[in-house]
């Protein structure tokens, strides 16, 4: 039975014949929950329904899950079952359905539907757990030396639903092993779990300490890879047809055939499995990074380029792979298909981007691991390994793994001091931030009397704080933090920056310069004392600075049209990784593997500039956070919301979750125009743009520019292209014209100096200072030499500015007679300051004193006569 077939068996059977709610697999990436990098379970998504917090869609489900698990990575490949990307099959029971219908259907399922022999089958309970054990044996009718209590089996991933487990095995025979390690409970290969069923009782806390759940729950898992090395009667997972066309595809592109060698082999089946998952944490969203998941991906990547080197293959290769991962997949995950460009252009800019550092990291790498091994040494030093990692782009694991091929181990301590150390430089050059910022302890304010109404007047300063302290009043020039009763300034959040303003007391002035929330809801603005005196307490009136604001909201709501038009033109795939909003100006940053193109980033102009000639409405409202995400309304992943949230919405065009300000309606905005598009990291873009009266003056800047090119090239703005096509032309025959009149100059030049030439033994040589601009004009002139003097050897120098270029050439019997350019102008350059050296044949050096080229150049000619045999 093939892979695919065994997964819509196993969905079909609980869905048609058990009542259960077909789902499709979540993404690999946790919602809403930071205990987890990656879904690494088929329950993992699933933990809201078990503990109770979110209702299920129904109480039966059943589901195909994708799952990423890399703790034991340097496996995979070694062994028979070890994956990093694997599909769980499950089916789960939310307060419903318990033990008796999981051992049973499971049961059913793999006996009347996969017809597996039911004497191969035996299972593992949890010792104190009786109820399971009756089922088994009392109502499935296993046989008691078929049962086997193992304290292990109590299954629980991080925090959440956790309880006894009862795991099912399936015996592949004595032809794998008779040894005590492949009995049941030994590690050995004989008996293969193929099915978890957890009953989950219990909910983990963060202490690590166990409370019952409100409903008892289901939770099972049986691995598709697994069944299918089973029903396939395979001897590991890597040959059944989930991997096998993946490893034929490698095969073939590297001519290494499976089963040719032990090593081989690992290699094979690592970029198989590495193919898998790379395929779909691409597909979810994931890019390539230094930190989270994100350096996951760039470790399992990196991993299967590194054993595509070892089986030869030099080239660019994932592409090739990703396109037969996605041809098996499709049937089951037919959105693949969709983004497969897309996965396959992520995938291969990091792929090109580590092929560049690749060969140096690891002749670097084969460096340090024989220096080591010559010191006697096992273990490789922190320093290097972090070095490794740092410039050519290493992951530590990756150097460990391949020094423990060396019998090495890696330093991980000193490696964890060398990161730690970067960081912290790095953390110290952020830390310089002026203390205006700090604020006083707001404890002793009550949140709830505290307002944001939009309304400038007046209010009572309720907290003054300088460098973090509570102060009673501040005079002219004191840098300062207010809370107010009532705060109208909006403040910094979203990429959005904070209002300006000025409170005006009965004797002072402050000018505000940024306003903050902390971290329990309180808005306090930062400003400076302009005039007189503040006093905490006092009345004073506040006003904000409403140009600016709408400024800062028509950047605001053009940064939401940005994402619209780019989600327009690339896909779907981009996604906000940042985003800042400026009066002057906005940021968005945004996931893309490449550079746009011109074609695109005009695309995106002018899908804005339409949607701003509508003059839609903006439609901003509030509503629970459920209703808005079923609405359609895009949330930044890793944002916290709360229950009730804001939704910004442009009718037909764009729909976020926003708290910041908003132009009304968005004609507006005026104009929007790009500014510039550039790379700030791996997998990050980064669009800056202009709009409203920003836009304009932009725009005139540019008309101003192209207008004074034209007057410089006698021409009107619209001929601009053309004369300066024309005006390149004329620039480049003046260059070829000038360029032969070089050579012909030197040819000249060197038939005058060439008349005191020198001869010993047979040899012709000489030395000589020539015209030439620069390096390639003197190599030029030594090329006219060469072709004069037949035979001989000759060193030609230059003042090129204030230094000094020297160039040197030997024939074959000038070589053959003793001559080596290389020693020879290594001496000429000592005289005048520089250094340099070449081959026998030919050399060239750099010097910084040109007052002593008449003195390098005799030095060189006197040690090519000392030099010739």
């Amino acid at each position: 039975m093939k892979g695919n077939d065994i997964r819509e068996n196993y969905l079909s059977f609980f869905e048609n014949k058990k009542d259960h709610l077909r789902l499709k697999s979540f993404s690999l990436i946790p919602k809403d929950d930071p205990s987890l990098l990656l879904i690494g379970a088929g329950m993992a998504p699933l933990k809201p329904y078990f503990t109770g917090k979110v209702e299920p869609p129904k109480h039966r489900v059943t589901t195909s899950q994708k799952c990423i698990r890399t703790g034991d990575i340097e496996n995979v490949g070694r062994t028979a079952r070890h994956h990093t990307f694997f599909e769980m099959l499950g089916n789960f029971s939310f307060g419903d359905y318990f033990k008796k219908e999981a051992i049973s259907w499971a049961w059913e399922f793999l006996t009347e539907v996969l017809k597996l022999d039911q004497s191969r089958l035996y299972v593992t309970i949890y010792p104190d757990d009786n109820e399971a054990h009756d089922y088994w044996h009392k109502m499935i009718g296993l046989p008691e030396n078929h049962i086997y209590p193992l304290s292990d089996n109590f299954w629980e991933i991080g925090e959440g639903p956790c309880g006894p487990d009862s795991e099912i095995f399936f015996d592949q025979g004595e032809e794998f092993g008779t040894d005590p390690e492949n009995q049941m409970g030994g590690d050995g290969d004989r008996f293969l779990e193929i099915w978890n069923l957890v009953f989950s009782q219990y909910d983990r806390q963060k202490d690590g300490s166990y409370l019952p759940l409100a409903k008892k729950n289901i939770d099972t898992g049986a691995g598709l890879e697994r069944l299918a090395a089973v029903l396939q009667k395979k001897k590991n997972n890597f040959e059944t047809d989930l991997f096998f066309p993946i490893i034929e595809e490698a095969s073939k592109l590297s001519g290494v055939s499976y089963g040719q060698s032990a090593e081989g082999d690992v290699a094979l089946k690592v970029i198989s499995d590495h193919a898998r998952a790379i395929t779909n944490m691409i597909a979810d969203g994931i890019l390539p990074s230094n930190e989270g998941r994100g350096y996951v991906l760039r470790r399992v990547l990196r991993r299967a380029v590194r054993f595509g080197k070892l089986l030869g293959i030099q080239d660019a290769f994932m592409g090739q792979m990703i396109d037969v991962v996605i041809q098996m997949m499709k049937p089951a995950y037919p959105e693949l298909v969709d983004k497969q460009a897309f996965i396959k252009k992520v995938a291969g800019v990091e792929e090109e981007r580590f092929h560049t550092t690749l060969n140096a990291g690891c002749d670097l790498l084969s460096d340090m691991l024989e220096d080591t091994k010559k010191k006697q040494q096992t273990i490789l030093s922190g320093d290097q390994v972090f070095k490794l990692y740092d410039t050519y782009g290493f992951p530590w694991e990756l150097t460990d793994e391949i020094a423990k091929e060396q019998g090495l181990t890696i330093d991980e301590k000193g490696f964890e001091a060398a990161m730690a150390e970067q960081k912290e430089r790095a953390r110290a050059a952020r830390a310089k931030v002026s203390a205006k910022v700090a604020t006083p302890d707001t404890t002793k304010l009550d949140a709830k009397e505290l307002t944001t109404e939009d309304k400038d007047g007046e209010t009572k300063l309720l907290l003054l704080g300088q460098d973090g302290k509570e102060i009673v009043s501040a005079a002219d020039g004191t840098e300062v933090t207010v809370v107010l009763k009532n705060n109208p300034f909006h403040a910094e959040g979203g990429g959005q920056i904070g209002d300006s303003g000025t409170i005006v007391g009965e004797e002072g002035t402050i000018q505000v310069e940024d306003t903050k929330k902390l971290p329990d809801g309180i808005v306090y603005v930062i400003g400076t004392v302009s005039e007189g005196i503040i006093r905490e307490g006092e009345t004073v009136t506040v006003t904000v600075d409403r140009v600016r604001r709408e400024d800062i909201a028509r950047n605001h709501t053009g940064t939401h049209m940005l994402q619209a038009a780019l989600r327009r033109v690339l896909g779907d795939q981009v996604n906000q990784a940042g985003s800042l909003v400026l009066p002057d100006r906005l940021r968005f940053d945004f996931t893309w593997p490449e550079p746009l193109s011109e074609k695109q980033l005009a695309a995106v102009e002018q899908i804005v500039n339409e949607e701003i000639l509508k003059a839609t409405p903006v439609d901003i409202r509030e509503m629970p956070i459920e209703e808005a995400k079923k609405s359609g309304a895009m949330a930044l992943f890793g944002e916290k919301y709360g229950d009730v949230v804001r939704v910004v919405s442009i009718p037909g065009f764009s729909k976020e979750l926003c708290g910041g300000s908003h132009v009304k309606n968005v004609g507006e905005i005026g104009s929007f125009r790009l500014l510039s598009e550039g790379g700030i990291g791996s997998g990050i873009r980064r669009i800056e743009a202009v709009t409203g009266k920003a836009s304009y003056e932009d725009m005139k800047k540019d008309r101003a520019l192209l207008r004074e090119a034209a007057a410089l090239l006698k021409g009107k703005p619209e001929q601009l292209a053309e004369k300066i096509e024309k005006t390149l032309a004329q620039m480049k025959d003046l260059e070829r014209e000038l360029d032969s009149l070089k050579q012909q100059q030197a040819k000249n030049e060197l038939g005058d100096l060439m008349k005191d030439v020198q001869e010993k033994n047979g040899v012709p040589f000489f030395g000589a200072i020539v015209h030439a601009g620069n390096m390639d004009e003197l190599r030029k002139a030594a090329d006219v030499a060469k072709a004069k003097l037949s035979g001989g050897c000759f060193l030609l120098g230059a003042v090129c500015g204030d230094k000094v270029n020297l160039v040197g050439m030997a024939s074959p019997e000038a070589i053959k007679a003793g001559v080596h350019m290389g020693k020879v102008i290594s001496k000429a350059a000592k005289i005048c300051c520089g250094g340099g050296g070449g081959k026998p044949a030919v050399a060239q050096a750099g010097g910084k004193d040109p007052s002593k080229i008449n003195e390098s150049i005799a030095e060189g000619v006197k040690a090519i006569a000392e030099m010739i045999q």
